[in-house]
């Protein structure tokens, strides 16, 4: 019996190699049409493919919304003429060597129009037959970003491309200030490139992916378990799921088995979920259970009445086409639009003179002129025109506007942003590629020019995991056993900052005080371990420090690190703790009285304006006091004489000429309130400089010390060498390292021709200790010229950077910060600065505003008296001796000398005593009275 079944199998088998013969010797095309070329002119049947997998989610939804297009296309009376669709279907099954061979299959039956597939690697792949054979091809499921018209040009995506979901991914994160996610996806082309434009889309924004955690759609459980469990021990508590629709709620069984879906756990997934969820006409509870607090994308569809009657439709549809485990979801639209947008574009095809024909591809023949079953596959001759004429369509569809964009892109990419909890989702916003997240659907905004401030950004509120409210901090330090490393520098020099000690902790100072009491406000425990950098023989270098955190050779560095630009480039610093700048400090000496003290309160400019002003005040006064005081008049040289010693005498009150006229007392009494402040303003500024302890130093800041060659000294491992070579251009060679205050003494004692320094440059604090061990023996001189402070560096985007900054303002606002610095940096209070002479003389910034308001008064004054004197010299001037002038030929009189003459008598008329000019235009009026009644007069006797 068993020789029996062992001669049955061994028959078969050399029956099928005898087959697999036969047709490799004997291709079909054999019992075909041996033509290289086919065409129909009208046809009556236009073959369209599709691909897919139909025992899918995305395939059980995609069946019937295709059947259903094809119905509605035949039956339509305006739509190609007669002509009839005709849908040849393949089942990818998942597989892609099975969906490549379908698809091979279905280029034989000449179709024009490809639709699908559904996965984006199966598409990688017929995206090259198709390019070969130059059919269109529809996808409304492959969403891989990779898949673009510049290497598949007759590829042409009829949904949303995964870019803009990724986008709108790192929008909410962003939204909620979250910095590091863990990436889940699936690990094939729909995962890998899904996820690297995510990472793209969060570097934009200053955030990152910190894992990617990968598996195989045909990993069991056990695999998924180890690989959240290895996540569950990383410091990012937000996850981001890219999966597929089959498999994906395994991640959810799995990760609640692991306590993962509890508060303080963040869950976004990508469009993935919301269609296996709608693809259920009623999720069983316990599924439910397993997505609460899960925020989840859906492709955003409007709600338009063709949707509406769509889905009226659907279960009727449902029933009659779907073979899969699913219903209706935003794929079946999409497939829907499909068929309807190749068969509008048919139509214009064949009205434009389009020609369905097909012919032969020479390059699907062996070398050796052996033809293969390839030679099968026909070029679809049309597909280029075809192509161009699917890109111009636009219309509306049941998905929404079916129109692309020079990219190919289906136009108004938009999202639900969705909240699972409950039995049900609740949509908490949109994300449109135009105004990114709102509370307002999309198509409200298109009108509206668009905004994407931070400002304008808003969702509703989310139910997190554990029916939280509350925005979780999205992050926890690593489960993992591994303490934070943090780099301390072993300093040599001012220890009271940091200095190695032999408790437990091992180091002790001002910053690791104030690390510990901002580490103790935080709301969660943060095992750390302190790492001594450095010999302890030299000062660290502090860049090295901050380069090896950035590095990830420690988590953190905690000391008297200062914030500087270069060092913010690589790490982040917490809110300063301390202030602190740069200084330069050099020995001073007490100055020598000056024999022109008196000439120091006033800058050379107040003593010049002040001088000019009595002058013009003198000057002012006496013209307002000449015609009408007598004590203003005399010979020229005692006018003059009188001018000044008026002038100058009002500084000392003591001035003998009275003044007369209103105007002349207005301007005196403003200018003796100015005097007043001059003199009062002088004294006081001579008294101090005569009676205060003068120190003046060789060095009077860091523009002498730059324009100088002497040495400089700073402390060794600071930032300050980097700063006074590449910022401020001083050689190299002048810097001296000194590493303690010890050295800074002995350093400037001996002098720069003694082997020492001219001064030092170093930041406040340390100055200030100095100063104090040094008993104000030496002072800063010039201005601080830089401005930063402390902090503590952490690599880039640790969140742990955000959480003390708010500590150490807490420090600060209760005054611990202040008790440790009492307690660590106590320093003697000795005036820092030297008195600098420019800084105490007085200048003219301090009184222009007196100046003005007298300069204001004498104008003013000397306007009004113009005017005054104006008008008398109008009544003064005799009208004959106008008369006489004119009556004078211009060939006599030059036009000059007519305007001499007439200089001379308005001066003539200025220089006379306001008496005489009174009485002299009194008796004008009588004259002129009698003038006026004798003529009267003379009228009333003469005859009429």
């Amino acid at each position: 019996m068993k020789e029996v079944l062992l001669i049955s199998v061994f028959m078969k088998r050399t029956l099928v190699l005898l087959c697999l013969w036969f047709f490799i010797w004997f291709p079909l095309e054999a019992f075909c049409s041996t033509g290289n070329t086919s065409s129909s002119s009208n046809p009556k049947v236009i073959n369209i493919g599709a691909l897919f997998t139909l025992n899918s989610v995305i395939g059980g939804a995609t069946k019937p919304a295709l059947l259903a297009a094809i119905d509605d296309v035949n039956s339509s009376p305006n739509i190609l003429n007669g002509i009839e669709l005709k849908l040849i279907l393949r089942d990818t099954n998942c597989s892609g060597f099975i969906g490549t061979m379908e698809a091979l299959q279905l280029m034989e039956s000449e179709i024009v129009v490809a639709i699908g597939p559904q996965s984006s690697g199966i598409a990688h792949v017929i995206s090259h037959v198709v390019n070969e054979l130059h059919v269109p091809l529809l996808s409304f499921g492959a969403t891989d970003p990779t898949l673009a018209y510049l290497q598949f040009p007759y590829f042409l995506r009829t949904t949303h491309s995964d870019y803009f979901q990724m986008y709108a991914i790192a929008d909410v994160l962003d939204y909620y200030g979250w910095r590091e996610v863990i990436a889940i996806f699936v690990d094939d082309d729909y995962g890998r490139n899904g996820i690297s434009v995510l990472g793209d889309a969060l570097a934009k924004k200053r955030a990152k992916i910190s894992y990617k955690a990968s598996f195989s759609p045909e990993d069991p459980e056990s695999k998924i378990n180890d690989l959240l469990v290895e996540v569950n021990l990383m410091e990012s508590r937000v996850f981001v799921v890219h999966v597929n629709p089959d498999t994906g709620l395994n991640i959810f069984s799995v990760a609640k088995r692991l306590n993962m879906m509890s508060g303080g756990y963040v869950w976004i997934a990508t469009d993935w979920l919301p269609s296996y969820l709608d693809s259920r006409e009623a999720v069983d509870p316990s599924t439910m259970n397993l997505l609460q607090g899960v925020v989840a994308l859906r492709r955003y569809i409007p709600d338009t009445n063709l949707k509406k009657r769509f889905i009226s439709r659907w279960k009727n549809l449902k029933d009659k086409g779907s073979t899969g485990p699913g219903g209706f979801n935003s794929y079946a639209l999409y497939a829907y639009d499909s068929v309807w947008l190749a068969a509008h574009a048919l139509e214009v095809f064949l009205s434009e003179g389009g020609n369905l024909s097909f012919s032969n591809d020479p390059k699907l023949r062996d070398t050796n002129g052996t033809t293969l079953h390839l030679s099968l596959l026909r070029v679809f001759n049309g597909g280029q025109q075809l192509l161009q004429t699917l890109l111009r369509m636009n219309f509306s569809g049941v998905s929404g506007q079916i129109q692309f964009n020079q990219q190919r892109d289906l136009i108004h990419p938009a999202f639900d942003v969705l909240n699972i909890g409950g039995t049900g989702t609740h949509r908490i916003g949109y994300w449109s590629n135009y105004s990114h997240l709102s509370i307002v659907p999309p198509d409200s905004l298109y009108t509206k020019p668009p905004n994407i401030s931070s400002s304008s950004q808003h969702l509703y509120g989310v139910k997190w995991p554990g029916e939280t409210s509350k925005v979780p901090r999205g992050w926890v330090f690593p489960n993992n056993g591994q303490p934070l490393r943090i780099a301390v520098p072993n300093r040599v020099g001012y220890k009271e900052f940091v200095s190695k000690d032999n408790s437990p902790q091992g180091v002790k100072g001002y910053c690791i005080d104030v690390f510990e009491a901002a580490i103790n406000l935080l709301p969660y425990a943060v095992p750390h371990t302190y790492m001594l950098f450095g010999d302890g023989n030299r000062n660290p270098n502090y860049d090295e420090i901050v380069s090896q955190v950035a590095q990830n050779k420690y988590d953190a560095a905690v000391g008297d690190i200062t914030i500087v630009m270069n060092r913010t480039k690589i790490v982040d610093f917490t809110q300063p703790y301390m202030e602190s700048g740069l200084v330069v400090v050099a020995p001073v000496k007490e100055a020598k009285s000056s024999p022109w003290a008196f000439l120091k309160p006033f800058t050379k400019e107040m003593w010049f304006v002040t001088a000019a002003l009595f002058l013009f005040v003198g000057v002012v006064v006496w013209i307002l006091e000449h015609r009408i005081n007598h004590e203003f008049r005399g010979p020229p040289r005692q006018q003059l004489i009188t001018i000044f010693w008026f002038s100058f005498s009002t500084m000392f009150f003591s001035h003998r000429e009275n003044t007369v006229s209103t105007l002349g007392r207005l301007v005196l009494i403003i200018w003796l309130f100015v005097v007043l402040i001059i003199n009062s303003s002088y004294t006081a500024s001579l008294t101090s400089i005569l009676t205060v302890q003068q120190l003046t130093s060789g060095i009077q800041g860091i523009d002498s010390l730059i324009s100088s060659s002497e040495p400089i000294g700073i402390q060794e491992g600071s930032f300050a060498l980097n700063y006074l070579v590449d910022e401020l251009n001083i050689a190299r060679s002048r810097i001296v390292k000194l590493k303690d205050p010890e050295a800074y003494l002995r350093a400037l004692n001996l002098g720069p021709k003694a082997g020492g320094v001219a001064a030092i440059v170093d930041e406040l604090p340390y100055i200030e200790l100095f100063l104090t061990s040094t008993n104000c023996l030496y002072r800063t001189v010039g201005q601080e010229f830089t401005k930063s402070g402390l902090g503590f560096a952490f690599q880039r985007d640790s969140p742990l950077a955000v959480d003390l900054s708010t500590a150490i303002l807490q420090l600060s606002e209760s005054g611990d910060l202040q008790k440790f610095h009492n307690k660590w940096l106590t320093h003697t209070e000795c005036s820092i600065q030297i008195n600098q002479e420019e800084e105490n003389k007085l200048s003219l910034s301090s009184f222009w505003g007196l100046f003005l308001i007298c300069g204001i008064a004498c104008v003013l004054a000397l306007t009004l008296f113009c005017y005054r004197v104006f008008t008398q010299y109008r009544r003064f001037s005799p009208e004959g001796e106008e008369a006489e002038v004119e009556e004078i030929e211009p060939s006599r009189l030059s036009r000059r000398s007519i305007l001499s003459t007439s200089f001379n008598n308005i001066m003539d008329f200025v220089d006379r005593k306001e008496t005489e000019i009174k009485e002299i235009l009194k008796r004008k009026n009588i004259n002129e009275s009698k003038q006026t009644s004798h003529n009267s007069n003379g009228q009333a006797s003469s005859p009429t």
